[in-house]
């Protein structure tokens, strides 16, 4: 840890996302729309910094499903803008992939009040990290992810060092090179998306970046897990009238099938879109449909065409 803010500071002056850009340091004189056409043409750099990185993110990715196919948790660990991330893509995969909450985690350093206030100091504490594991329970089937722009973040280097130390998979996801936290995971992603429109306001392109790996790791460890069928989400949670009626679409463009037979299946299946579709493609009873589903392992293709003896 620096000794003093001179310490720090200098430890700042040394990472990209903090850089100053002397080019842009009378941004607040231009009109707003040239402002504009600024930010929007900083952001396109954002997925180009990500593809560079796309043979890394597809080896923690699979890395991933493996754990979780073995029962274990996708947790993510961050502070700030990194933290809410977490927490955000953490909460939406319930609805999107019929997870139990526990499955996908999301820690912010602080606790939840820090998702709407700032809590000073929580993101400096590698303690903190340790304790929120601690109370999780973590096991080495589970996957922890760290998040921070800057990739120093105790919180986030912290969480990681203490997951892989007690054999856990661990991933350290940040947007500067050489970082700490890339390095005190097995599978580090540096997403190098260089200095801010305003300096250090790593909420713009890091953030947009963090964003982008977190969709990735969260949905193609759901495809790898066989959360989908295709490109359709069949393990959608009917929670409220949108998504109820995306359920019927999706078994309709998964068979073909009328409205019917569709409405039938379902309510037969307890409205669970996959055994619907199984119900309707192999023409089978919701029991058989349950039972190829459960050997399968969730696969809706691998039940569909089940070995033969």
């Amino acid at each position: 840890m620096p000794s003093s803010y001179s310490e720090l500071r200098a430890q700042l002056a040394t990472l990209t996302t903090e850089a100053f850009r002397p080019e842009l340091a009378e941004i607040d004189r231009l009109p707003t729309l040239d402002i504009a056409r600024l930010m929007n043409g900083e952001d396109r750099a954002v997925p180009e910094a990500v593809e560079r990185q796309l043979p890394a993110i597809a080896a923690a990715i699979d890395a991933t499903a493996a754990r979780m196919a073995r029962g274990g948790r996708l947790i993510y660990m961050g502070a700030g803008t990194a933290g809410r991330l977490g927490v955000l893509d953490a909460s939406e995969c319930p609805p999107t992939f019929n997870t139990d909450p526990s499955q996908v985690v999301g820690l912010i350093a602080g606790g939840p009040t820090a998702m709407v206030k700032a809590v000073e100091g929580a993101e400096d504490s590698e303690e903190l990290a340790v304790a929120d594991l601690t109370a999780l329970g973590l096991t080495a089937d589970d996957t922890v992810v760290g998040v921070s722009a800057s990739g120093r973040t105790p919180y986030a280097v912290g969480a990681v060092a203490h997951a892989r130390a007690r054999g856990a998979l661990t991933i350290g996801l940040a947007c500067n090179e050489d970082s700490a936290l890339a390095a005190a995971a097995e599978h580090g992603i540096e997403v190098v998306t260089g200095p801010e429109l305003l300096t250090g306001s790593t909420r713009l392109k890091a953030g947009t970046a963090q964003k982008l790996v977190l969709n990735m790791i969260s949905t193609l460890t759901m495809i790898r897990l066989g959360k989908t069928y295709g490109n359709l989400m069949v393990d959608v949670r009917a929670s409220n009238d949108k998504l109820q009626a995306r359920s019927r679409r999706i078994v309709a463009l998964a068979t073909g099938a009328p409205d019917e037979q569709i409405e039938t299946a379902l309510a037969a299946a307890d409205g669970e879109v996959k055994n619907a579709i199984l119900m309707i493609l192999a023409d089978i009873d919701a029991p058989a449909a349950a039972a190829r589903l459960t050997a399968s392992g969730g696969h809706l293709r691998a039940a569909l065409h089940p070995p033969t003896a």
